[in-house]
C-alpha cells in the first residue's frame, strides 16, 4: 500500500501521509471503530471502518498545488461539512475537501470530519450526523 504513495511528487507525497496519518489516528482515537481497511480504490488511497463510508486521498492531477480527502458523494458527509466549518474548508462539490500545497491544515476540524465519515452508517440517520 505505502509503494502506492512513491509514485507521487515528494511534496505531494508528504501531504498525502499526513492524512493517512491522521485518518490512521482518528480511527485509533475512537475505539468502537474496529479494524479500519486501508487499500487502493479507483487507484487511490482509501479507507473504511466496518461502521463507515470510504474516504480516500488522492492529488488533483489537472491542478498540481492541489490534493483532496474524498468522501462517497451519495453521503451527507459534505453537505454536513460545508454547514459544520464553511469557513475552514474549500469543498469540490459533495465529493471532497480540497487543499493546496502550502496549505495549514485546520487539524481539529478535519479529523472531526474524519471520524464522522468513518461512523457514517452509525450516524446517517441524525440531523447534522449527530453533531
Amino acid at each position: 500500500m505505502l509503494k502506492l504513495f512513491d509514485s507521487y511528487p515528494d511534496n505531494v507525497k508528504e501531504k498525502l501521509l499526513f492524512l493517512r496519518q491522521l485518518i490512521l489516528n482518528t480511527a485509533k482515537d475512537n475505539y468502537d471503530l474496529g479494524k479500519i481497511d486501508e487499500t487502493i480504490k479507483w487507484g487511490q488511497a482509501s479507507y473504511i471502518s466496518p461502521t463507515g463510508s470510504t474516504i480516500r486521498i488522492d492529488r488533483i492531477k489537472k491542478s498540481p498545488s492541489q490534493y483532496a480527502i474524498y468522501f462517497n458523494c451519495k453521503t451527507k458527509l459534505v453537505d454536513t461539512f460545508k454547514e459544520l466549518y464553511p469557513d475552514e474548508f474549500v469543498f469540490s462539490g459533495n465529493r471532497a475537501i480540497i487543499f493546496e500545497l502550502d496549505d495549514q491544515l485546520p487539524v481539529k476540524e478535519l479529523k472531526h470530519c474524519i471520524a464522522l465519515a468513518l461512523n457514517y452508517h452509525k450516524v446517517k440517520g441524525l440531523p447534522l450526523l449527530g453533531v
